[in-house]
């Protein structure tokens, strides 16, 4: 696979990543535990706004590999 197909692919992948994590993130922060306290919510926001990152490494790692030779 060349890479413009790795990168149009991995950039829907990465869209698909950001989407369900946002929507999940979104649903979760209205946890009762969670809105009551101001502390928690301060921690859950940077754990949730920094998290779809690790699931994105391994993608944009693929998408930047050299093609072959």
């Amino acid at each position: 696979m060349n890479i413009r197909t790795r990168k149009l692919l991995g950039t829907i992948v990465l869209l698909v990543i950001a989407i369900v994590w946002s929507l999940t993130a979104m649903a979760i922060a209205q946890a009762p535990v969670i809105a009551e306290s101001k502390w928690l919510q301060a921690v859950y926001y940077v754990v949730a706004g920094l998290g779809w990152v690790l699931p994105a490494m391994p993608v944009v790692t693929w998408m930047s590999r050299p093609d072959p030779q």
